[in-house]
């Protein structure tokens, strides 16, 4: 088993220290990758048109795609940040943060903000940066713009907001830090009046106003007998219907909150690393051998499952009408039935690796391959 291929890099972090050492996770010698099943011919049982097409520099940092009404925020590994009107495929702005990535990209449409590589907060606004800030450690979440704050998740487990027009900072929550956190995008989301956390394996339930916790609900909870095997970071997108929140626990579980009252409402056992989607009655998933699954909302038992992608790499889904939306790591985006996986459509943006979960902006699907390409699509 090649355990690059199926756990993604973590970061050590040292006790009582902000600084984030990457931690090296090597290969088993002697060896090879599963041979990905074979996949029939296209069926191509309904249209999907390109719509328009943008380039960026290549993406290789844990990219969360922003979407913002009609307005998509991507950004490349270089620091360069672009905001782009998803009706038209038009940008609107195009800026740079000054440094390489670690970690972005969060906006309102309007205000958008990014980590870099040096541990600085950047705000932009309009095609110019608005302010800098030094944090106290590497992050790897993608800050959350909400109410004109920023709201920033950093590795050593303190979340901080701060105003988006200055930079002062007006409050600092700080926890126990653990020894191992992913270095990929964990949860940081608002519902409501309240700012809601991925840390550890809970999700947190903070007052936006002043960073005190409101409730905390356990969707996976360590366990091993070492740091790798204790790691349940809560990774990717989540799937919101109303105040229920839905979220995967990295090769732990998938589960499901009440939001309102901050109250566990099923946790399932999912081995996967990448987030959910889904509508009112379901949540969907990838698993890391390449299954595509889906659970009942109501209640988390497994409505289908779907072993057509065996052992390829996979992003998280998009549940978009009759379909799924998942990108694969040798370029291809496909299209299959929500209602049992059965493969609809398939294309190929510009054969680069498609790591990045596909998102929707009104009536496109927007997708961001390795090589920097921004593609937008709409199913016929």
């Amino acid at each position: 088993m090649n355990f690059k291929r199926f756990m993604p890099e973590s970061s050590v972090l040292r006790a009582g220290s902000a600084i984030v050492l990457a931690a090296m996770l090597a290969a088993c010698s002697g060896t090879s990758k599963p041979k990905p099943a074979e996949l029939p011919a296209n069926p191509a049982l309904f249209g999907v048109r390109q719509a328009w097409s943008v380039r960026i520099p290549a993406v290789g940092f844990p990219l969360a795609t922003d979407v913002s009404g009609d307005i998509v925020t991507v950004a490349g590994s270089d620091g360069t940040v672009v905001a782009i009107d998803a009706r038209a495929g038009r940008e609107t702005w195009r800026a740079n943060a000054g440094a390489k990535l670690a970690a972005g990209v969060g906006s309102d449409g309007s205000l958008a903000a990014v980590v870099t590589t040096d541990n600085e907060l950047v705000a932009i606004e309009g095609g110019k940066v608005l302010w800098k800030q030094r944090l106290s450690a590497q992050a790897f979440t993608a800050p959350l713009v909400a109410g004109r704050r920023v709201f920033v998740q950093t590795a050593d487990r303190s979340i901080s907001a701060w105003d988006g027009q200055s930079g002062r900072r007006l409050w600092l929550q700080q926890r126990t830090a653990e020894n191992l956190v992913l270095k990929k995008s964990g949860v940081l989301i608002a519902v409501g009046d309240t700012l809601i956390s991925g840390i550890g394996g809970r999700l947190v339930g903070i007052n936006p106003a002043n960073g005190t916790s409101r409730w905390e609900a356990p969707i996976a909870a360590p366990r091993g007998t070492n740091d790798v095997e204790r790691l349940v970071d809560l990774t990717g997108s989540v799937s919101r219907v109303g105040d229920t929140v839905c979220a995967r626990a990295y090769y732990a579980n998938v589960g499901c909150v009440d939001t309102a009252r901050g109250q566990l409402l099923w946790s399932k056992p999912a081995v996967g690393a990448e987030g959910v989607s889904g509508d009112e009655g379901f949540v969907y998933g990838t698993e890391s051998d390449g299954s595509v699954v889906a659970w009942r909302r109501a209640d988390g038992e497994r409505a289908w499952q779907s072993t057509r992608f065996k052992n390829r790499v996979l992003t998280g889904p998009l549940a978009v009408g009759r379909s799924l939306v998942i990108g694969e790591d040798n370029g291809t985006l496909h299209f299959v039935s929500r209602e049992d996986g059965a493969l609809l459509n398939r294309v190929t943006p510009d054969g680069s690796a498609i790591g990045v979960t596909p998102v929707m902006a009104g009536n496109t699907v927007v997708v961001v391959t390795a090589n920097g390409g921004v593609f937008g699509y709409r199913p016929e």
